[in-house]
């Protein structure tokens, strides 16, 4: 991708789309997006979202929040999904491979998908020169392929964050579809090579991290947000479908006194009807087959 004024894809306003339609005539496609991610201990923490990591480690107290996440609270969200016939699509650091297979063991389980997320949280692409991207990029999909046995078709970068290259690596790396841009509630194609990458509408609204972490909302109002997000989205659907991400960081939500909130959200959102609960690759897969794909 060439530097540019504005992203690899075509400016194509809403009100100027064919119209959507999901399977069986529902409204809204329900995507559920958990991340699971591992931190080393060896690399240093900010103790505050708005403060800067030191140098000395480890950091214990900011690295334990996040591995009560992986020792608890990711199979609180599991639970809660499964309750309602839930199967995320977990954006999944491949280090996790290493140190804690027994996640994604439960997560295949439970019909989940794998998009490719780094080897670690702790490295962001940018600042990579192209070999080194390159490698980051194959080395993760690589992993989490001979770990399940199936190559991810998604990508979210770590931090969302890409350089020029980045979706020309992921196209050539087998990639179908990527979530960083945060730019749409429906599905678009990106002009990369050798094929065209599909943005799958991921949020940083409707995303515990932001919301609940940097913003301090509380989990009514993060709660209150998923609600209002769908009601709108869920009227938009009639006229032309929509597509409804929620973001969950374990460490976050899946905390007691947090969970409930999700999980009245969710008993929310699927006691309508129209809404399609699915993976990434579904609804990629569904909007390809649609007349309303650009």
């Amino acid at each position: 991708m060439e530097p540019s004024d504005y992203g690899p894809f075509d400016y194509t306003p809403i009100n100027r789309r064919p119209v959507l339609r999901w399977p069986n005539s529902a409204r809204v496609a329900l995507w559920v997006i958990p991340n699971i991610e591992f931190f080393s201990l060896k690399r240093a923490f900010a103790g505050h979202p708005f403060e800067k990591a030191g140098t000395d480690v480890p950091t214990v107290r900011p690295w334990g929040q996040r591995d009560y996440g992986n020792r608890i609270g990711v199979f609180r969200v599991m639970e809660v999904l499964k309750r309602y016939g839930i199967r995320a699509t977990a954006t999944v650091n491949a280090d996790i491979v290493d140190h804690h297979p027994q996640i994604l063991e439960d997560a295949l389980k439970h019909g989940w998908e794998f998009m490719g997320h780094n080897l670690t949280n702790h490295t962001r692409l940018t600042g990579m020169n192209p070999e080194q991207e390159r490698e980051v990029i194959h080395g993760s999909l690589d992993k989490l392929e001979r770990f399940s046995g199936k190559r991810p078709r998604g990508w979210l970068g770590s931090g969302l964050a890409e350089t020029w290259n980045t979706l020309d690596i992921l196209a050539q790396a087998g990639v179908e579809y990527v979530s960083d841009w945060v730019n749409d509630d429906q599905p678009y194609y990106m002009n990369t090579r050798p094929h065209r990458l599909v943005y799958m509408p991921y949020s940083y609204e409707i995303n515990d991290s932001p919301q609940l972490y940097y913003r301090d909302r509380s989990i009514e109002e993060f709660e209150q947000m998923i609600r209002h997000q769908f009601d709108v989205l869920y009227e938009e659907g009639a006229q032309s479908a929509r597509v409804m991400a929620i973001c969950l960081h374990p460490y976050l939500i899946g905390v007691p006194h947090r969970i409930g909130g999700l999980d009245r959200a969710l008993r929310y959102i699927t006691g309508h009807s129209g809404v399609w609960c699915a993976t990434g690759s579904e609804i990629m897969d569904a909007w390809k087959k649609s007349d309303a794909t650009f």
